[in-house]
């Protein structure tokens, strides 16, 4: 593929570089993770990516065989940007990514955090051993954004999805309120009692699915984990 800028090395590293290195690459990677997107919502998502940055971007990673455009049927007959089956091999690598980054010694300066990124984090964040045989269907609400959580078989699955009957349903405002609740920084009990958060379900229930995902251990020298996750970089 040709790109404006190349690294011009038959290593694989470079050449993966050359096709998803580029500024927002990997951000708009990271968007579609959960599900497709149009273009409008990648721009909600990702606000600090200029228009004509964001389109020159995916039409690289289009070219690249990363993502791919589909024409959504009547009525919507809209076109969305999604992953192609090669391009959704980047999850492991997103997610490994964002686990490595949340252990920085030095904490990002911005405190944003989008819905999609948050989510994602549960990913890094999720902890086998904690779910042991627990199989259970999670309803997550941020703001207008809903996701399932599906924990099965020491594994989770996260979606851009509606579940039928979830075992628990939150509800928060946006993504710095859930990542406040779980890095313990808002306390469960004040979230719900200023109505910060919501639930359809039970306290315990919703004490355990937090349990689910423990903050890492920080790198030597490192801020406290729970700092660096409420400023954002849990995010993958």
């Amino acid at each position: 593929m040709a790109t404006k800028r190349t690294y011009g090395e038959a290593c694989r590293f470079a050449y993966a570089l050359d096709i998803v290195g580029e500024r927002w690459a990997l951000l708009v990677v990271r968007e579609l993770l959960l599900g497709p997107k149009r273009f409008t919502d990648l721009r909600t998502s990702l606000p600090h990516a200029s228009s004509n940055i964001l389109s020159e971007r995916l039409r690289d990673l289009e070219q690249g065989g990363v993502i791919q455009r589909r024409k959504l049927p009547p009525p919507a007959a809209s076109s969305v940007y999604e992953l192609t089956e090669w391009g959704r091999e980047l999850e492991p690598i997103v997610t490994k990514l964002g686990a490595w980054g949340a252990r920085s010694p030095i904490p990002p300066e911005s405190q944003e955090i989008g819905p999609d990124s948050i989510v994602l984090a549960l990913r890094s964040l999720f902890d086998p051993d904690a779910a042991g045989d627990l199989e259970a269907t999670y309803a997550l609400q941020i703001g207008e954004e809903r996701f399932r959580v599906e924990i099965a078989g020491g594994e989770v699955e996260l979606a851009r999805d509606v579940p039928t009957e979830p075992l628990l349903s939150i509800a928060v405002p946006d993504a710095p309120t859930l990542a406040a609740i779980l890095t313990a920084q808002l306390p469960l009990d004040d979230a719900l009692a200023s109505g910060a958060a919501q639930i359809e379900g039970s306290k315990q229930a919703t004490k355990r699915f937090l349990r689910l995902f423990p903050m890492p251990e920080p790198c030597p020298g490192s801020s406290a984990p729970t700092e660096a996750m409420a400023s954002g970089s849990h995010g993958p």
